[in-house]
């Protein structure tokens, strides 16, 4: 009667390093699956003279691990308020509030940290080159958003680097009115409320106005009883993505 042979007895040695990597390929497809779906910390440190950092969080969508397409990223801009060096306080308000219960949200989304003294533009674009080196982005779709300071931040970046941005929306912020040729051409959609005590809605509106006189078509949402919150209702509106996703850089 055929009797099978006993498996082969792998020596100790040998045993021990199959377990290790196992372990470590049973890790590394742990943190690869864990990487999108939720924001990780992150810092990135500029090479400019004098040197410079900034922390931010990063969040990348379901499906993005195993994927081979390209994305659309959204650089969010938080307001004073969440200015410092805890990173969870970036979660208050804004997407990295959206995403931490919305699992479907469709953009890589970063969101630096100011240290509490407004926001370096030359800053930023560096670390929106090395998140474009280090990840999966969509080049034609790069977003920038920002409430309150962040306003103001998003009017500030967009004029010194509009080429590289498909879509633009500054909330409750205020820019330089002398920039409007810069950001004429840019799909450009500008909230703030009505009620606003903090950053007067005049700010705003100059911005608009100075648009539609360089030849831009901004539009603009003025909430009629809303004070500074103007963010909730919109990152809390469906719209808002849907118009940012239809929107791609110029050539």
């Amino acid at each position: 009667m055929f009797k099978p042979k006993p498996a082969p007895r792998i020596p100790n040695h040998l045993r021990w390093l199959l377990s290790a990597l196992l372990c470590v390929a049973g890790t590394a497809a742990f943190a690869q699956d864990s990487s999108s779906g939720r924001q990780k910390e992150k810092r990135f440190e500029s090479k400019t003279n004098p040197p410079a950092g900034i922390a931010y969080l990063l969040y990348l969508p379901a499906g993005y691990q195993g994927s081979e397409k390209r994305w659309p990223l959204m650089l969010f801009l938080h307001g004073s308020g969440e200015s410092g060096t805890n990173l969870a306080r970036v979660k208050a308000h804004g997407p990295p509030k959206v995403v931490e219960s919305k699992s479907d949200f469709p953009f890589i989304l970063v969101s630096p940290q100011s240290p509490g003294h407004g926001w370096n533009a030359e800053l930023l674009s560096e670390l929106l080159d090395q998140i474009q080196h280090d990840y999966k982005v969509d080049p034609d779709r790069v977003y920038l958003t920002g409430l309150s300071m962040g306003g103001f931040g998003t009017w500030s970046l967009a004029a010194k680097h509009p080429e590289r941005f498909a879509a633009v929306v500054p909330i409750c912020g205020g820019g330089n009115t002398n920039d409007a040729p810069k950001l004429a051409k840019l799909p450009i959609w500008v909230f703030h409320g009505a009620q606003d005590k903090t950053v007067p809605p005049e700010r705003s509106k100059a911005m608009v106005e100075a648009l539609k006189a360089a030849g831009g078509q901004p539009q603009f949402t003025l909430y009629p009883d809303a004070g500074h919150d103007s963010w909730t209702a919109t990152y809390n509106n469906p719209e808002l993505y849907e118009w940012l996703l239809k929107q791609k850089r110029a050539p």
